[in-house]
């Protein structure tokens, strides 16, 4: 059959065979991440105290907050270059990447030349014990020098994705977060520089993978590419458009992290002992989260792809497919840390006091890890259509509504149980706002560079 058509055939079981290819790759891609994270917190989680966990867990919130606004570099870059190679755009893949490229290098300088009174302001919202703010003093010092380093990262790994270049993703993470391993190895477990050590240990990995992802490009004569390209990308009409195109995905990005960062805040102020417990289940949800991004960052490559080639039938399996998929790997990460929660956990940390309180509000990780998987998947399919504005509404709704509210109920209350339900709120509003999105995508795809909507991927009448 055609796949031009929509009809589904042999061609379509292939592209499939793909999507599950690079899915993998992804997973793999993305399970580096976290274990560079489990292994920062496994060393610093059996120090003799324990406030250099939650420093470094509070100075995170911070770099969630700024690195994950600029988060729409990765998933605009991702959206913008599948949809161009559907079209079969060459030139625009690398317009994409030199525009991209050069925004991201830009706001990183801006972030290093703000460091302090990012920092200053940062750790005046935050609410700790002095040790633990001292601790997270010491983490964010030492990182925030990898600022130009990580926003050029994600350009980078959206402008692979977008490409369904799956093993470049994988070398990239493989060498990069496995450097991170090393770092941290050496500068906490060995030289015991504790939550300095893990920042610096971060920030390096970032430099080992930034330069490794330009090798890449340089080795495929980019150099030339970009040459060429260069006389169109200093357009400011599209330099401007890059932030309107994105500028949806950073709302939606923004108060995502908020709402993350709210958690770690109030666990804190519900004592450290909470506050260490949340951060091991944060752990195990950041963990799901990156096995299921592997299925959504494919979902994002192809969904875009096929919604620039006009395939819609194929859009609705690729939904199936990779929402099935998502779910399953989310529960299964939920039944195994309930199932086995001494066991697991035990892996983190070595204070019996943690694991007990952990093992109070494991069972929260059911709700979360199931809605969130649907959350997740969906997030790939609207930034793979470049959606922004679905994505936008969904996540501000679901922060607003079903986040907001509870979490300040649960300070007022004193109430850890409150915080994950609060939490659990936020997946269900996601889940089920762009669920109700899913229909009217369907209806009108393939989007030309002169038509539809260029903050909502979205044909005209939509």
């Amino acid at each position: 059959m055609d796949p031009m058509t929509g009809s589904l055939g042999s061609q379509e079981s292939l592209r499939l065979g793909r999507f599950f290819r690079l899915a993998v790759a992804n997973i793999l891609s993305n399970l580096m991440v976290p274990l560079a994270g489990l292994v920062d917190t496994a060393f610093l989680g059996h120090l003799d105290a324990i406030h250099h966990l939650g420093g470094v867990a509070l100075a995170t919130v911070i770099f969630n907050v700024v690195y994950w606004s600029f988060g729409f570099l990765r998933m605009g870059t991702t959206g913008t270059t599948a949809q161009a190679r559907g079209r079969g755009d060459q030139i625009d893949l690398w317009l994409i990447l030199l525009r991209h490229g050069t925004v991201a290098l830009g706001c990183g300088l801006l972030i290093v030349f703000l460091q302090v009174p990012i920092r200053e302001m940062g750790f005046a919202l935050l609410q700790a014990e002095a040790d633990v703010k001292a601790a997270g003093y010491a983490f964010y010092n030492a990182r925030i020098w990898d600022a130009p380093a990580v926003l050029l990262n994600m350009v980078l790994l959206g402008w692979f994705l977008g490409r369904e270049q799956g093993q470049r993703v994988l070398m990239l993470s493989l060498i990069g977060n496995g450097s991170n391993v090393v770092f941290n190895s050496l500068f906490i477990g060995y030289w015991g520089w504790a939550s300095a050590g893990a920042g610096l240990g971060t920030a390096l990995s970032q430099y080992v993978t930034m330069f490794l992802g330009v090798a890449l490009i340089l080795r495929e004569g980019g150099l030339n590419k970009l040459r060429h390209v260069a006389p169109q990308g200093w357009d400011r009409q599209a330099l401007q458009g890059i932030f309107s195109l994105n500028r949806d995905i950073l709302i939606r990005t923004f108060a995502l992290v908020m709402s993350f960062a709210l958690f770690t805040n109030l666990s804190a102020a519900l004592g450290t002992q909470t506050l260490a417990a949340n951060t091991l289940l944060i752990q195990v949800v950041m963990l799901s989260a990156y096995f299921v991004d592997g299925i959504a960052f494919a979902t994002e490559s192809f969904a875009g792809r096929y919604y620039g080639s006009g395939n819609g039938a194929a859009l609705r399996r690729l939904l199936w497919v990779g929402g099935g998929t998502s779910v399953g790997l989310g529960l299964a990460f939920a039944f195994a840390f309930n199932l086995f929660p001494q066991t697991l956990f035990g892996l983190l940390t070595s204070h019996e006091t943690v694991i007990a309180t952990v093992e109070t509000y494991v069972g929260w990780l059911l709700p979360i890890l199931g809605l969130g998987a649907i959350a997740y998947m969906l997030d790939g399919y609207f930034l793979g259509l470049t959606a922004g504005r679905v994505l936008r509404n969904a996540t501000v709704l679901a922060a607003g509504v079903g986040f907001f509210p509870l979490a300040l109920l649960s300070q007022r209350w004193e109430s850890p149980h409150l915080l994950w339900f609060a939490l659990a709120g936020l997946m269900a509003g996601r889940a089920l706002t762009l669920l109700w999105a899913v229909p009217s995508s369907l209806r009108s795809p393939g989007p030309t560079p002169s038509s539809g909507d260029p903050t909502t991927g979205l044909g005209p009448g939509e």
